[in-house]
């Protein structure tokens, strides 16, 4: 259980990584030529969709940044992921507490007392239920350890998709690669072109 709840960890920081780098490498290697319309429309884009606003409401309800941001496709993934750690919470809070009254009605020496103990940890002796009981709260620890981190990775997602609500690529950015000789490095390759334009108005005929 413990190992499905590391691995539904890891995929969704990969899933949540992968777009974000890609936006990352997209606003990193775009360069933008702004009109004064341009920026209007980027700063209604960034106040209506503020990643303050985001923030706040992940923190206080999970997946509430989700539905702020109309990413609504990403609540099964964050109530998954909370509801999952939840469940492996209270599965070790209820299996320690049986661990540990076994391992009392062991050392009381009472075989009037065994038929107290689990089914599951009848057969068990004493220094093997200590084990599992010490084990059981460690995994108590780990699994709040991960709820912890999937409410915070749904605040970070919250924030860097209304973060991501402001970038507006528009028409007048072009990317291409050109074959070309470079005389400083000497060598023929391909070459990355940006063409920054203004939008030619249109004229009536």
């Amino acid at each position: 259980m413990q190992r499905l709840l590391v691995i539904f960890l890891f995929a969704c920081l990969y899933f949540h990584g992968s777009n974000l780098s890609a936006q990352v490498f997209k606003d990193s290697v775009i360069v933008k030529k702004t009109s004064p319309a341009d920026t209007s429309k980027e700063q209604s884009s960034k106040k209506k969709f503020n990643p303050r606003t985001a923030t706040l409401r992940s923190a206080i309800l999970p997946g509430w940044g989700q539905i702020y941001n109309k990413k609504y496709w990403k609540l099964p993934l964050v109530y998954g992921g909370l509801g999952t750690t939840a469940y492996v919470f209270f599965y070790n809070i209820k299996t320690y507490k049986l661990l540990r009254q076994a391992y009392i009605l062991k050392l009381d020496r009472d075989p009037l007392n065994d038929s107290l103990i689990d089914s599951r940890f009848r057969q068990l002796s004493a220094p093997s239920i200590r084990s599992n009981r010490d084990l059981f709260r460690q995994n108590i620890d780990y699994s709040v350890l991960f709820f912890i981190l999937f409410w915070g990775l749904n605040v970070v997602d919250a924030t860097v998709d209304a973060q991501l609500k402001g970038f507006d690529v528009n028409d007048n950015l072009s990317l291409q690669f050109h074959p070309g000789y470079s005389p400083m490095a000497n060598t023929t390759g391909l070459s990355l072109v940006f063409d920054i334009h203004s939008r030619k108005p249109k004229t009536g005929k």
